[in-house]
C-alpha cells in the first residue's frame, strides 16, 4: 500500500499540450512509474532500452524530490494556462471554440467533467424512482424504522397490516412501542429525511438513498481523477459506478447497503486528500532537498482531512457494525502511507518513525474519532426514556440494577447491553434464505437478490405479451464485475511485483469491504452486501484501463490501439447495463425477454 519510492515520479499529463482537451492525447496516471531499487531507463543496457521501446516505453526524465511527493495534477486552477492551445480533433472535426471558453473548459474540465457524469447518474436514478410503488425487500423494515426514528426517537414495534396501511393512504399507524432492532441508527435517520421531505411512499423513503448514490458518481469521478492524476481516467470512473447494476438497485431502495459504501467512500476520499496534502507539507518543510535526520523526526501536524476520515468511519460504523473493518483497514493504509513520504523524504528508518510519530494521531484520528461518532448517533436512543416500557429497546436495563462498575452511567451500560444481544444476533443468523449467497461466489456473481417480482398478465402494469415479468434483480452488471476480477489481479501484480501504493489503495478498500464475511460463511448473507466495495472494483477496472490506454511516452500507434481496446471495453459495459436495465429498475417486459438476460440458473 505504501510503494512510495521513484513510482511517485509523475508520468506525464492528459494531453501533450498543457491544460488542452485533446482527445488524441490519452490520459497518463495509467501507467505507474518504476519502482526505486531499479536504475533509470537511460543507465541500462542499450539492448534492454530497445527491447523497452519495443513496447512502446521510453525514459523519463528525473523529477525532482515535490513531485515525487506530490505528483501535479492534470489541469485545474493554477496548473492550466491561461492561453490554451486548441483541440487537435475538435479542429479536424471544423467545430470552433472561442480561445476564451476553451481556456476555461480546459482550465475547469475536473469539475465539469465528473459533475457531467454525476447529472448523467442522477438522471438515471431519479427517473420513477417510485416504481416499483410497493415495499420492496427489506424496505419493510428500513422504511418503518426511519420514520419511528424521526417521530419518536427509536425503533418501534409496528402493528399487523402496517405495510397494507401505508401503501394504501400513505398514513402510518406509529405507535411508542419500543421495537428491537440490530443495526445502528444513521442509515435509518438518512432514509428518514426523505420520507420527512417527501411523505411516506416509495418516492420519500428511496430518495435520500438515490442523492447518496448519485453524489457518490461525483466523488469517485473526483477521487479516481486525483488517484491516477487524470481527469480522463476520473470520468472513466464516474461513468462505470453510474452504470453499474448493484449501485444502481441499491441507489433505488430503502436499504442500509449503499448508505455504508457512500461513507466508507468518503473516507477513502478524505484519505486521499490528507495524503496529498501532508506530502505537500512535508516537502515545504524540506525545502525540496532529502533530508534523513529532518524526515525522521518532523512531525507531520495537524490532519483535519485524517480526522473527517474518521468521522465518515464513524458515520459507517454507525449504519452497519461492518465499518469497524474499515476503520481498521484505513488506519493501517494511512499510516503506511506516511512511513513510505519518510522513506521517500530520505528518513532511514521511516517505518519506526511512523509508528513513534504518526501510529498514534492516526488511532485518534481514525478509531478514537469513529468511536465518538458511533455513541453520539445513538442520541435519540439515549434521549428517550430510561422508566420501563416508556423509552427505546433496553433503555431501562441498567436503572437500578447493580454493578461493578458505578462510575459507568447507567445509559451507556444500557447501550453495552443492547451491544451484546446485538452481537449475539448477527454471529448466530443461520436462518435459510431463497437469495443467501456465500461470499466465494459474489464477484462471479454467482447468486443475485430478487428485491421485487411479479408476473403481470396481458393489459396489467405495462403488459402486452401472453405472459410478462416484471422483476427488480439486485445484480451487478456482468462485464464490468468480470473485468473487475482480471483488473484485482492486475492490481495484485502492480502492488506486489511494482510496489504501486494507488493498486495498494484500491485492494485495501475492497479488501476491508470483502474479505470480513469470509468469517461468516455459515451465516445468513446476500450478494448486495458487495455494494460496499464497488467503487474500488471499479477504481481497479479504471487503472486497468489506464495501463491498457499506455504510458505518454508510447508510440501513437501503441496509443491508437490501447485507447480503441480501452473505449471499446467501456462501450461494452454500458451496452450491458443497457441490457439488464429493465431487470434493474423493475420494467414490465415478455416472459421471453427476461429468461434471455437469465444467464444462469442461479440468476432465477
Amino acid at each position: 500500500m505504501n510503494g512510495d519510492t521513484a513510482a511517485q515520479t509523475p508520468t506525464g499529463r492528459d494531453r501533450t499540450t498543457p491544460g488542452g482537451l485533446g482527445a488524441t492525447d490519452l490520459p497518463s496516471g495509467s501507467v505507474p512509474a518504476v519502482p526505486a531499487p531499479r536504475p533509470p531507463v537511460a543507465d541500462r543496457p542499450a539492448a534492454w532500452r530497445q527491447r523497452l521501446a519495443g513496447f512502446g516505453y521510453a525514459a523519463r526524465p528525473a523529477a525532482p524530490l515535490t513531485e515525487r511527493l506530490v505528483p501535479p495534477m492534470p489541469d485545474g486552477p493554477g496548473v492550466t494556462p491561461d492561453d490554451v492551445p486548441p483541440s487537435p480533433l475538435l479542429l479536424r472535426l471544423g467545430i470552433p471554440v472561442p480561445p476564451a471558453l476553451w481556456a476555461f473548459l480546459c482550465r475547469w474540465s475536473g469539475w465539469l467533467g465528473p459533475v457531467a457524469v454525476a447529472v448523467f447518474a442522477g438522471i438515471l436514478r431519479f427517473t420513477d424512482l417510485g416504481e416499483p410503488h410497493a415495499i420492496i425487500f427489506d424496505e419493510t423494515y428500513y422504511a418503518k424504522d426511519a420514520y419511528a426514528l424521526w417521530h419518536g426517537g427509536y425503533e418501534i414495534n409496528w402493528p399487523d397490516g402496517a405495510n397494507e396501511q401505508i401503501m394504501k393512504d400513505g398514513t402510518a399507524p406509529y405507535r411508542p412501542m419500543a421495537g428491537y432492532v440490530v443495526h445502528p441508527p444513521v442509515g435509518k435517520w438518512i432514509i428518514g429525511f426523505g420520507e420527512w421531505l417527501f411523505g411516506m411512499n416509495p418516492f420519500g423513503w428511496r430518495f435520500a438513498v438515490a442523492l447518496l448514490g448519485t453524489v457518490s458518481v461525483l466523488m469517485i469521478a473526483r477521487i479516481a481523477r486525483r488517484l491516477f492524476r487524470s481527469t480522463l481516467l476520473g470520468c472513466v470512473a464516474g461513468l462505470l459506478l453510474s452504470v453499474d447494476g448493484l449501485h444502481f438497485v441499491l441507489s433505488r431502495s430503502a436499504l442500509l447497503d449503499l448508505v455504508v459504501m457512500f461513507w466508507i467512500l468518503a473516507a477513502f476520499g478524505f484519505l486521499i486528500l490528507d495524503r496529498d496534502r501532508t506530502r505537500a507539507l512535508l516537502a515545504a518543510r524540506l525545502d525540496g532537498v532529502a533530508n534523513a535526520a529532518l524526515a525522521q523526526r518532523v512531525r507531520l501536524g495537524w490532519r483535519p482531512y485524517r480526522i473527517a476520515a474518521g468521522v465518515c468511519v464513524g458515520l459507517t460504523c454507525a449504519t452497519k457494525w461492518s465499518g469497524l473493518y474499515v476503520a481498521a483497514a484505513f488506519g493501517l493504509m494511512t499510516v503506511l502511507w506516511d512511513a513510505g513520504a519518510r522513506r521517500l523524504a530520505g528518513a532511514p528508518r521511516p517505518y519506526l518513525a511512523a509508528l513513534t510519530r504518526d501510529a498514534l494521531p492516526a488511532f485518534a484520528s481514525i478509531v478514537v474519532v469513529a468511536l465518538g461518532v458511533y455513541v453520539t448517533s445513538w442520541w435519540g436512543w439515549f434521549a428517550s426514556s430510561d422508566t420501563p416500557g416508556q423509552g427505546g429497546w433496553g433503555r431501562d436495563w441498567a436503572a437500578g440494577r447493580s454493578t461493578d462498575y458505578p462510575w459507568i452511567p447507567e445509559g451507556l451500560r444500557a447501550l453495552w447491553h443492547y451491544h451484546s444481544t446485538m452481537y449475539d444476533f448477527h454471529t448466530h443468523l443461520t436462518d435459510p434464505h431463497t437469495y443467501q449467497s456465500n461470499p466465494w461466489s459474489w464477484l462471479v456473481l454467482g447468486r443475485p437478490v430478487s428485491f421485487y417480482y411479479e408476473s403481470p398478465k396481458t393489459g396489467q402494469d405495462g403488459c402486452t405479451a401472453a405472459e410478462c415479468a416484471r422483476e427488480v434483480l439486485g445484480l451487478g452488471t456482468p462485464l464490468l464485475w468480470w473485468a473487475g476480477c482480471i483488473a484485482l489481479v492486475y492490481c495484485l501484480w502492480r502492488w506486489a511485483a511494482r510496489r504501486d501504493w494507488r493498486a495498494g489503495a484500491v485492494l485495501c478498500g475492497l479488501a476491508a469491504g470483502y474479505l470480513p464475511w469470509f468469517e461468516y460463511q455459515q451465516r445468513t448473507i446476500f450478494l448486495f452486501y458487495a455494494v460496499a466495495f464497488v467503487p474500488f472494483l471499479v477504481l481497479a477496472v479504471t487503472m486497468m484501463l489506464g495501463a491498457m490506454i499506455g504510458p505518454p511516452g508510447a508510440s501513437r500507434d501503441r496509443r491508437i490501439i490501447g485507447g480503441t481496446s480501452a473505449g471499446l471495453l467501456v462501450l461494452l459495459i454500458v451496452w450491458n447495463f443497457l441490457f439488464f436495465f429493465p431487470l434493474f429498475s423493475g420494467q414490465t417486459i415478455p416472459m421471453d425477454d427476461w429468461r434471455q438476460r437469465m444467464w444462469f440458473n442461479s440468476w432465477i
